[in-house]
C-alpha cells in the first residue's frame, strides 16, 4: 500500500451534527391555521407546529405525562390549542409561547378520539372511545354537557357554523350521525344513510346543508332543516375526507356554476371535485407515476386559500385551493432510511431513499422538499454522477431510474431500465465521465448500462419522457446476493461484494474476473475503492473493515471496533482515513496508518444504512433505520483553533499570575487562579501567601475579600487538598479563616456546603489523629531524653 502523499492536509479528528432531518408526522390529524402560515400535526407524544414557508418545526408541544396524543384542535381564532393524551388528560396551550395554560382530566373513561371547537372559540367538544360526547367551556373552565347514546368509539365531532343554533354533530362506529342540541341537552335527530364509518362532516356557507363522507364509497348531502338526505353521490372510492368548496366559480377545477361542489380524498390517491346537484365528477387530479398512494387526510383553510392532503406514507402536500396547483411538499416520516446522497455541483441538495417507492430531495438551505415518483416498489440504493446533477436509483421492482436536477433545483426522471430478475440492491455510477452505470442484484448478476448520448446532449429535454436504457453486459459474479458494487476512479475496474463472504475484482467493460478477496467471516455489505491508492476497502457483517491490495489481493489492514455488522464504508481525507457506519447505530472515523479509531459518532438509534461524503470532504451525510438523516460537519480545524486559543490564553494568564505573585498582589492572583479553575494553581498561590512573613494576616485579609462564588470554589478546592497529607495544612488554614470570620448563616448559604463538609470531616479527623500520634511520640522522646543517666566518662591516667 502506497504511503499517503505528503501535504494533502491534516487528519480529521471530529464531526459535529450540523442539521438533523427527523420525523415530524406519524399519522393522524393535520390542521392549518387561518393564515396558512402554520401547520399542526401529530407525531407520537408531541404536536409539532411547522412553518409552512420554510418547512421547519417551530415548536414541539408535549404534555407532562409524555403519553401519545390521541386528538387535538386549534380554535378558529388561532389563539388556543387543546391536546388530549392517552393518560386521559386535556391540555390547553398558549402555543406561540409553547406553554400549558391549563391541564384537566377528560372525565372520559377511555382516550379522547376526536375534538372540535365551536365558531366562537369558547366551547370545545370531545368524543371518546367510551361512546360519550362532552362539551367544555374553555374560557370559564368547566364542563357544560355530557351526551350519551353513541355506540362504540366517537371518532367525529363538529359544531354547526352558526353559533346561535348551538348544535353539535357526532358520529361513532355505528355509521350514524347524531345531532345534539346544547340548549335542550338532548339528541334532536339521528341521521342514517352510511353503511360504514363516517369520515368527515362539513357545512355549507348558509348553514342549511351538510356533507358527510364515508368508507362506503358515497358522499351524502343533508338538509339540516328536515334532517333528511337530499342527495347521495357515489364516488367509487373509500373516502377519507371531503370538503365543501366555496360557492364561487373555479374554472381550473371544473366549477362553472353556482351550487354545492365538494372535493374528495380517498384510497385512489387522487383529489377529485364533484358537483352535488348532478353527482358528476367535474375534475380529477393527474395520476403520478408509480403505485397509487392512498390519501388519508384532507383539510381546507378557506381564508388562506390553501388545501393540505396527506398520503399513506405520511407525505403532506399543500395546494392552492382554487387551482389545486401544488405549492409545497413535506416528508413527515421516512420510516427506514436506506440510502442518502449529496446532490448538485456544490452539494446544495440531498436525496433520500427510504422504505418507499418515492424519493425525497431536500434543498439544504431552505429544507424545501420534492417527492419523486418513478419506481413501483421500495428504492434500495442511490448513486450520483461526478457533476452532481445526474443521479441514479435502483429498487425492488427490478428496475433502475436516472434522474436529472436542473439549475432551478427541480428533479425529473430522464431514463429507465429493467432486466434483472430480482431486486436491484446496489448501483454505482462511472467516475470519470457520465458514460455508464453498474448494478448488482439478488439474482447474483451484475449489469453494465451505457448512458445514451441523447441523455447527455445539452438540448435534451425531460418533457419527452424517460429514455429506455439497455444493458450492454451481464455477468454472474457470485453465488449469493450482491450487496455492493463500486467503480474505480479510472473507470477501468469494478469491485463486487456479496453475501457469500467474498469480494471480487473485475476488468471493465468486459467484466473479466481479475481476482478474489477472501478473509471475511460473514457476508459483505459494502466495497469502496480508495481515491488515491490501489486499495479496496470492504465492510462486513463480521463487524470488521478490511483494506486489500489490488495488485496481489492480500489483506493489508483490519479495523475492529463495531459491535455489529458494518454496513457502509467511505474514504475521507484523500484516502488517509475511513468513515464506517454499522448496525449498532455508530459512525466511526479511522486513521489508516495507525489503525486507530479516532472518533465514534453516536447520534443514530438504529442501523446506519446510508453514508456519503461531500465533494469538498468537509461534510458527511448519514441515514438510518430510526428514520433520521443527519448532516455532519468536519469541526477538526475549529476545535484545533479553539484549543490553540485556549492554550495561548492560559499561557498569558499563567504569566500574569507569576507577575502578580512576584509583586505580592495576592488578591488579584488568587482571583485569577480561581477563574482558571485549576486547584493546583490556587494551591500554589495559597502556599506563596503562607510563605510571607505576615502569613496569617495576609491569608485572612485575602480570602475574606473574595466574592462569594470564589469562596465557594475555594472551599471545593480545599476538599481536594485535604485528601493529601502534604497539602492539608493549606486546606486547614483556609478553612480556619472561613470558620473564624464568616457568620454561620453565610456559610450555610454556600452552594454544596453539605457535600464539602462530608468530604472534609473524615480526612480532617485522620490528619488530627496523625498529629496527635506525632505529638505523643515527641513528648515520649523528650521524656526519655530528660531521664537518661549517662555513665561518668573514664578519667585519663595522669602522667607520671
Amino acid at each position: 500500500m502506497a504511503e499517503p502523499v505528503a501535504g494533502v492536509g491534516r487528519f480529521k479528528a471530529n464531526y459535529a451534527v450540523e442539521r438533523k432531518i427527523e420525523p415530524f408526522y406519524k399519522g393522524g390529524k393535520v390542521q392549518l391555521d387561518q393564515t396558512g402560515q402554520h401547520l399542526f400535526c401529530v407525531c407520537g407524544t408531541r404536536v409539532n407546529i411547522l412553518d409552512v414557508a420554510s418547512g421547519a418545526v417551530l415548536r414541539s408541544l408535549e404534555q407532562e405525562d409524555q403519553e401519545d396524543i390521541t386528538a387535538f384542535d386549534l380554535s378558529p381564532d388561532d389563539e388556543v390549542l387543546v391536546t388530549a393524551s392517552r393518560a386521559l388528560l386535556l391540555a390547553q396551550w398558549a402555543w406561540r409561547e409553547g406553554s400549558i395554560t391549563r391541564l384537566w382530566k377528560a372525565i372520559h373513561t377511555a382516550p379522547v378520539a376526536a375534538m372540535a371547537f365551536d365558531p366562537t372559540s369558547t366551547l370545545l367538544a370531545t368524543g371518546g372511545c367510551d361512546g360519550a360526547v362532552r362539551v367544555w367551556d374553555v374560557v370559564r373552565h368547566y364542563g357544560t354537557h355530557h351526551f350519551r347514546g353513541s355506540s362504540g368509539v366517537v371518532h367525529l365531532v363538529a359544531f354547526h357554523p352558526d353559533p346561535a343554533r348551538l348544535l353539535l354533530f357526532s358520529s361513532a362506529v355505528d355509521a350514524t350521525i347524531r345531532m345534539w342540541s346544547l340548549q335542550d341537552q338532548s339528541c334532536l335527530a339521528t341521521m342514517t344513510a352510511h353503511y360504514s364509518a363516517v369520515t368527515s362532516l362539513t357545512f355549507s356557507a348558509d348553514g342549511h346543508s351538510m356533507l358527510s363522507s364515508g368508507r362506503d364509497k358515497i358522499c351524502v348531502v343533508w338538509d339540516l332543516r328536515t334532517h333528511q338526505a337530499t342527495k347521495t353521490v357515489p364516488v367509487f372510492e373509500s373516502v377519507e375526507a371531503a370538503v365543501l368548496l366555496p360557492e364561487e366559480p373555479a374554472p381550473e377545477l371544473g366549477v362553472k356554476s353556482k351550487g354545492l361542489h365538494f372535493l374528495t380524498a380517498g384510497d385512489q390517491g387522487l383529489l377529485r371535485v364533484w358537483e352535488a346537484a348532478s353527482g358528476q365528477c367535474v375534475y380529477t387530479q393527474r395520476q403520478l407515476p408509480g403505485p397509487k398512494q392512498e390519501l388519508t387526510r384532507c383539510a381546507l383553510a378557506p381564508s388562506a386559500g390553501l388545501l393540505v392532503s396527506v398520503t399513506a406514507d405520511h407525505n403532506l402536500l399543500l395546494y392552492e385551493a382554487r387551482s389545486l396547483q401544488l405549492r409545497k411538499q413535506f416528508a413527515g416520516y421516512s420510516e427506514e432510511v436506506l440510502d442518502v446522497r449529496f446532490l448538485g455541483p456544490e452539494d446544495s441538495h440531498i436525496v433520500v431513499a427510504s422504505n418507499s417507492p418515492s424519493l425525497k430531495v431536500f434543498e439544504l438551505q431552505t429544507m424545501a422538499c420534492q417527492i419523486l415518483h418513478g419506481h413501483t416498489d421500495t428504492v434500495l440504493a442511490l448513486d450520483v454522477f461526478r457533476k452532481g446533477r445526474l443521479f441514479a436509483s435502483c429498487a425492488k421492482d427490478q428496475s433502475i431510474c436516472i434522474w436529472r436536477m436542473n439549475k432551478a433545483g427541480k428533479v425529473a426522471c430522464v431514463a429507465q431500465g429493467s432486466g434483472h430478475t430480482h431486486s436491484v440492491g446496489t448501483i454505482c455510477c462511472s467516475r470519470l465521465k457520465e458514460t455508464f452505470l453498474v448494478t448488482g442484484s439478488q439474482d447474483c448478476t451484475v449489469k453494465l448500462w451505457p448512458i445514451p448520448e441523447a441523455l447527455l446532449s445539452k438540448g435534451a429535454s425531460s418533457d419527452s419522457g424517460p429514455v429506455l436504457l439497455q444493458a450492454q453486459a451481464t455477468q454472474r459474479c457470485h453465488d449469493k446476493d450482491i450487496n455492493s458494487v463500486a467503480v474505480a476512479p479510472n473507470d477501468k475496474l469494478l469491485a463486487t461484494g456479496s453475501q457469500d463472504r467474498t469480494a471480487k475484482l473485475w476488468a471493465l467493460p468486459q467484466c473479466r474476473l481479475l481476482g478474489v478477496f477472501s478473509g471475511h467471516r460473514r457476508g459483505l455489505w459494502c466495497v469502496q475503492f480508495s481515491p488515491m491508492d490501489q486499495v479496496l476497502a470492504t465492510a462486513s457483517a463480521d463487524g470488521t473493515v478490511k483494506l486489500w491490495a489490488l495488485q496481489d489481493f492480500s489483506c493489508l489492514k483490519t479495523f475492529e471496533g463495531h459491535d455489529a455488522s458494518v454496513l457502509k464504508v467511505a474514504f475521507v481525507s484523500r484516502g488517509t482515513q475511513l468513515l464506517s457506519s454499522g448496525s449498532d447505530g455508530l459512525v466511526k472515523l479511522w486513521t489508516i496508518k495507525s489503525n486507530e479509531c479516532v472518533k465514534t459518532l453516536d447520534a443514530h438509534e438504529d442501523k446506519v444504512w446510508g453514508l456519503h461524503c461531500s465533494r469538498l470532504d468537509d461534510r458527511a451525510l448519514t441515514g438510518a433505520s430510526d428514520s433520521c438523516v443527519i448532516l455532519w460537519k468536519d469541526v477538526t480545524e475549529e476545535e484545533q483553533a479553539e484549543e490553540q486559543a485556549k492554550r495561548e490564553e492560559e499561557v498569558v494568564k499563567q504569566q500574569e499570575l507569576d507577575n502578580l505573585l512576584h509583586e505580592r498582589r495576592y488578591l488579584r492572583a488568587l482571583g485569577l487562579a480561581i477563574s482558571l479553575d485549576r486547584p493546583h494553581t490556587v494551591l500554589t498561590v495559597i502556599q506563596a501567601i503562607r510563605r510571607d512573613p505576615e502569613a496569617c494576616e495576609k491569608l485572612g485579609a485575602t480570602v475574606l475579600q473574595l466574592r462569594r462564588d470564589q469562596k465557594e470554589a475555594l472551599l471545593r478546592f480545599c476538599v481536594t487538598w485535604n485528601t493529601n497529607s502534604r497539602h492539608c495544612h493549606e486546606a486547614q488554614a483556609v478553612l480556619g479563616v472561613l470558620l473564624r470570620h464568616e457568620a454561620p448563616e453565610e456559610l450555610l448559604a454556600y452552594q454544596g456546603l453539605q457535600t464539602s463538609l462530608e468530604a472534609l470531616l473524615p480526612y480532617t479527623e485522620r490528619h488530627f489523629q496523625r498529629l496527635s500520634r506525632t505529638l505523643q511520640a515527641a513528648t515520649f522522646l523528650d521524656f526519655l531524653w530528660h531521664n537518661m543517666k549517662l555513665p561518668p566518662l573514664p578519667v585519663a591516667p595522669s602522667a607520671l
